[in-house]
C-alpha cells in the first residue's frame, strides 16, 4: 500500500519534473530560435533619431525650422525629474525595479483578458519593451514580436542603465501633432521648455503616450482632462507629487496652443519666405532631403532680417505701382458662399479656410476680407483678425482702377485690405481702409556682400504664400543690356580701353531665321563713339561690333568664367543678353566687378553644424592670421588672407566699374539713383520690355532687381532704369546705413589720362568740364588714340547720324495750338527693334 502510494506520487513527480525540463527546454529553444536573428541592441548606443533642422539668422534668432518628425533631442540629465516621474507613473510603475519585463503587469493583463473573454485587451509592455519595439522591431501585435521584444528588453537592461533607457524613450515617443519626444511636444502644446511645465501639463503629455491620436485637447477635451487627472492620481499614489499639487492641477483647466489660450511657438517666428525655402532647396541637394529634414542641423543663414524686410517692401512697392498703372482689378479670385455672410461666426470661419496670402506687410499688414455689401459709394467688408464686425472702403479708394464698385465686386468676394494710417509703416491714426491686390506682374530682388558672397536679402516674388516660385534663383530670363558689361570686360582684357573708338552704325546679319537688323533703343546712330559712352548709353550696335571684334568665343568664355552661364552660345545676339540666365547668377557675377576681379561664390549659409555641434560646412575659407593675437591694438583690423582666384585683371575691373559709374551718373540710370556713396550699375531692358533689370553695387554691397510677367508679355513703357532702379535705390538707402561704403579701390597699376568722353580724344591734364573724364590706363602702356573699330561690318557713306536727324526735324502745330519739334517720317527700318537693349 505504502509502496503503491510512493510509486504513484513518484510517477507524478517524475512527470512534473520531466514536464518542467521539457518546458524549460522548449522555452529555451523558442528564445534561442527567436533570438538568433534579432537586431543588435548595440545600435542604441549610437542613437541618432530624426530631429528638427533649424535655421538661425545672423543674430542667432530662429527664423525657420524643417522636419519630418518634430523632435528636439534632450539628454536625460536635462530632462526634469517631474517629466520622468509623470511618464513612469503613467506607463511603467515598476520601471526602476523590473529586469526589462513586468511579470505582475503581464499577469494582470492576462487576468483582465480572461475575465472579459478577450474583449479587454491591454498591453503590459514596460518602457524598456516599448523602446525595443520603437527602435528595433515592428508594431505588429503578434506573439512572435512579443517574444522578440522580451528578449531584447532583457538584453538592453544588461547593457544600459535605467536613465539611458528612459532618455531613449522620452526622446523617441510619438505624442501627437507630429511631435516626437517630450521637448518638441512641450513646445507644440504649451510653447514652453520642459523646465517650465506644471505637473498638470506633464501629466497631459504622459497621458498622450498611450493614446496620442485620441486625446486632442480641443476635439476630445473631456477625455483629455480625464486621462490627465488619472495620471496625476498615479503620480500622487507613487509619491511624485503631494496632495495639494494634485488637487490644484486636477482643478486647473487644460489650456493649450491648440485651444488658442497659448500663442504657438511658430507664431513667434517670421513667416516662411523665399530665403529660408531656398536654403532648404540648396541644402537638400547637398545633403539629401532625408538628412536635411531629419538630421537636426543647425544652419546659420547669411540673411540680415532688417534688410530682408526692406528688400521685400522695395520690390513689392515697385510691383504694386506698376500693377496700379494698368488700372485693372482682379482681386484674389476666391469667394465665400453669400448665405454664410449673415452670421459673423460663420463668415469668419469660412474666411479662415480661404487660401490667400497672409504674409504681406507693405505699408502695414494686409488682411484677408470678405465683401459683405456693395453700394455705389462704398464697400462693406468683414476683416479677418479684427474685432470690428465690419469696415467700409470709400469710393475714392478705387480711383486707380477702371469701373466702379458694382462692376468690380460682388457680395462674397474675398479681397485684401490694409489700414491706411498717418504712419507710413501702417502705424498711427486710421485714415481709412484701402483695397489691395497681389499684382500679376512679378519679379525678384537679391543683395549680397561683394567680398564674401554672403547673400543678405532675397525676395523671389511679391508674396511667398501667394507663389513659392523663387524668381531670383529659378526664373531663367533674358538679361538684355545687363549682360553688356561682360562684353566690355572681355574687350578691356583684350587690349581695348574706355577711350577706344567703336563705330555706332547700322548692321545687317544673315541668320537662319532671316536678316537681323539690330538697332539702338533710340533708333538713331551716333557714328564713332568711345567705349565709355557705348556702355553708359547702352548702345546695341556698338556692343555687337565690339563682340565681333573681340570674338564671341572670348565673350562666352568670360560669361562662363563669371558664372553667368554654364555654356553660352556663340551667336552675336547673345552679346545683347538674349540667352537666359538668373538674377542669382548675374548679381554674383557683378560682385566680382565690385571687389576688383576676384572670384566670389554666393551663399545663403555661413555655417552648418550637425546634431553634435560639429561644423560640416563653412563658407568663408579665408584665414585670419592674427585674430587670436592679444596685443592687437584697439581699432586695428586683423589681417585677413584671401585665397580667392583672380578672374579679371584689377585694372580691367576698375575701368569697367568707372564706366558703370557713368551709367548711374549720366547714362540709362541717371536720375534714378541718388545715394551718398559711389554707385556703379547697369540697366537691362529686352525687346518690348518683357524683362527689365537693374543691377548695381557700391564697394560693399551688390544688389539686383528683375521684373517681368511669369508668362513673358510686353510691359509697354517700362524700362530697367524706370522700374527696377527705384527698387535698388530704396533698398540701398538702408543697406548703406548699415554697411557703409566709399570710393572704389584704385589699383596701383593705374595711370590716369584725361580724355573727351564724346570723342575719345586725349586732353591736357589741366582740362575740365562736363565732357572731361580721367580714364585709368595700365601703367607703362601708352594708350593709342585715333583708331576706330567697326567689327568688320561695312558702314554706309551717307549714314544718317544723330546730328543729321536733328537737322531734318521740323516744327509742327499741336492740337492745343502750341508747337513741337518732330523728326523725319519714320520708315520700317527705324521702327524695327531688331534686338535687345
Amino acid at each position: 500500500m505504502v509502496r503503491a502510494f510512493f510509486s504513484f506520487f513518484g510517477s507524478i513527480f517524475s512527470m512534473l519534473t520531466l514536464g518542467l525540463i521539457m518546458g524549460a527546454f522548449t522555452l529555451g529553444a523558442v528564445f534561442y530560435i527567436y533570438g538568433r536573428d534579432l537586431p543588435s541592441h548595440e545600435v542604441l548606443a549610437s542613437y541618432a533619431p530624426r530631429q528638427i533642422s533649424r535655421i538661425y539668422d545672423r543674430n542667432g534668432e530662429i527664423i525657420d525650422e524643417f522636419a519630418v518628425e518634430r523632435r528636439l533631442f534632450t539628454p536625460a540629465e536635462e530632462i526634469p525629474e517631474l517629466v520622468k516621474h509623470a511618464f513612469v507613473a503613467a506607463e511603467d510603475q515598476n520601471f526602476y525595479t523590473h529586469p526589462g519585463f513586468d511579470v505582475r503587469g503581464m499577469a494582470a493583463a492576462v487576468a483582465d483578458a480572461v475575465q472579459s473573454r478577450g474583449r479587454d485587451l491591454r498591453g503590459a509592455s514596460t518602457i524598456t519593451q516599448q523602446v525595443m519595439k520603437n527602435f528595433l522591431l515592428s508594431s505588429d501585435r503578434t506573439v512572435e514580436r512579443k517574444i522578440k521584444e522580451l528578449i531584447l528588453a532583457v538584453r538592453i537592461e544588461n547593457a544600459l542603465d535605467k536613465e539611458r533607457i528612459l532618455e531613449l524613450y522620452l526622446n523617441e515617443i510619438f505624442l501627437g501633432q507630429n511631435s516626437y519626444g517630450v521637448t518638441a511636444a512641450a513646445l507644440t502644446y504649451f510653447n514652453a521648455p520642459l523646465g517650465e511645465l506644471t505637473a498638470g501639463q506633464t501629466a497631459y503629455l504622459a497621458a498622450l503616450a498611450q493614446r496620442p491620436g485620441n486625446l486632442h485637447p480641443v476635439r476630445q477635451h473631456d477625455d483629455a482632462i480625464a486621462r490627465r487627472n488619472y495620471v496625476l492620481g498615479r503620480m500622487l499614489e507613487d509619491g511624485y507629487i503631494d496632495q495639494e499639487t494634485h488637487d490644484r492641477e486636477v482643478a486647473a483647466p487644460l489650456e493649450t496652443v491648440q485651444g488658442g489660450e497659448i500663442d504657438s511657438f511658430r507664431s513667434a517666428l517670421p513667416p516662411r519666405d523665399y530665403f529660408t525655402d531656398e536654403i532648404r532647396r540648396q541644402l537638400s541637394a547637398r545633403y539629401t532631403e532625408e538628412e536635411f529634414f531629419s538630421g537636426g542641423l543647425s544652419i546659420r543663414a547669411t540673411v540680415d532680417p532688417d534688410l530682408q524686410i526692406e528688400a521685400a517692401h522695395a520690390l513689392q512697392r515697385a510691383l504694386e505701382d506698376f500693377d496700379h498703372s494698368r488700372s485693372t482689378w482682379r482681386g484674389t479670385g476666391k469667394t465665400i458662399d453669400p448665405s454664410l455672410l449673415d452670421d459673423e461666426e460663420s463668415w469668419r470661419a469660412a474666411l479662415a479656410d480661404v487660401e490667400v496670402a497672409r504674409d504681406i506687410t507693405l505699408d502695414g499688414t494686409w488682411y484677408p476680407a470678405v465683401v459683405l455689401n456693395v453700394e455705389d459709394s462704398q464697400l462693406t467688408l468683414g476683416v479677418e483678425g479684427r474685432e470690428e464686425p465690419s469696415v467700409t472702403v470709400p469710393r475714392e479708394d478705387i480711383a486707380w482702377m477702371r469701373g466702379d464698385f458694382f462692376e468690380n465686386f460682388e457680395v462674397g468676394d474675398v479681397v485684401h485690405v490694409r489700414r491706411m494710417t498717418t504712419g507710413e509703416d501702417g502705424t498711427g491714426d486710421l485714415i481709412r481702409w484701402t483695397l489691395r491686390q497681389v499684382p500679376l506682374i512679378e519679379g525678384a530682388f537679391m543683395a549680397m556682400d561683394v567680398n564674401t558672397g554672403r547673400v543678405l536679402a532675397m525676395q523671389g516674388g511679391f508674396s511667398y504664400q501667394h507663389s513659392v516660385y523663387n524668381r531670383a534663383t529659378q526664373a531663367y530670363r533674358q538679361p538684355g543690356s545687363a549682360f553688356k558689361p561682360f562684353v566690355y570686360a572681355a574687350a578691356l582684357d583684350s587690349g581695348y580701353s574706355p577711350a577706344t573708338i567703336v563705330v555706332d552704325a547700322p548692321i545687317e546679319i544673315d541668320t537662319p531665321q532671316g536678316v537681323w537688323r539690330p538697332q539702338n533703343a533710340s533708333h538713331q546712330y551716333y557714328g564713332p563713339t568711345p567705349l565709355r559712352t557705348g556702355i553708359e548709353q547702352s548702345r546695341n550696335l556698338m556692343t555687337i561690333r565690339l563682340a565681333q571684334e573681340v570674338g564671341m568665343d572670348i565673350v562666352a568664355r568670360y560669361a562662363e568664367e563669371f558664372g553667368v552661364y554654364d555654356e553660352m552660345n556663340h551667336v552675336l545676339a547673345n552679346a545683347l543678353g538674349s540667352q537666359e540666365t538668373t538674377l542669382y547668377r548675374i548679381v554674383a557675377a557683378y560682385a566680382m566687378f565690385a571687389n576688383g576681379g576676384e572670384r566670389v561664390e554666393p551663399t545663403l549659409v555661413d555655417r552648418v553644424q550637425d546634431r553634435w555641434g560639429n561644423t560640416i560646412y563653412r563658407h568663408d575659407q579665408r584665414m585670419c592670421t592674427d585674430c587670436s593675437v592679444p596685443t592687437l591694438l584697439p581699432g586695428e583690423a586683423p589681417n585677413i588672407v584671401s585665397n580667392r582666384d583672380r578672374i579679371m585683371n584689377a585694372v580691367t575691373a576698375y575701368q569697367l566699374v568707372s564706366m558703370m559709374q557713368g551709367v548711374v551718373e549720366r547714362g540709362t540710370a541717371r536720375g534714378a539713383i541718388n545715394l551718398p556713396v559711389p554707385i556703379a550699375g547697369k540697366t537691362g531692358t529686352t525687346n518690348d520690355a518683357k524683362d527689365v533689370w537693374f543691377v548695381g553695387f557700391s564697394n560693399t554691397i551688390v544688389a539686383g532687381c528683375y521684373i517681368g510677367y511669369d508668362q513673358p508679355e510686353p510691359m509697354y513703357g517700362a524700362s530697367g532704369g524706370g522700374v527696377c532702379a527705384p527698387v535698388f535705390q530704396q533698398f540701398m538707402q538702408s543697406a548703406i546705413d548699415e554697411f557703409g561704403g566709399g570710393p572704389f579701390e584704385v589699383p596701383p597699376e593705374c595711370q590716369f589720362i584725361k580724355i573727351d568722353r564724346f570723342s575719345g580724344a586725349r586732353l591736357p591734364d589741366s582740362a575740365s568740364g562736363p565732357n572731361v573724364v580721367a580714364e585709368c590706363f595700365r601703367a607703362g602702356e601708352e594708350p593709342v588714340f585715333g583708331i576706330t573699330f567697326d567689327g568688320g561690318f561695312s558702314v554706309a557713306g551717307d549714314l544718317p547720324l544723330v546730328d543729321e536727324v536733328r537737322a531734318a526735324s521740323r516744327n509742327v502745330t499741336t492740337s492745343t495750338g502750341g508747337t513741337a519739334v518732330v523728326g523725319p517720317r519714320a520708315s520700317f527700318g527705324t521702327l524695327s527693334s531688331g534686338g535687345l537693349y
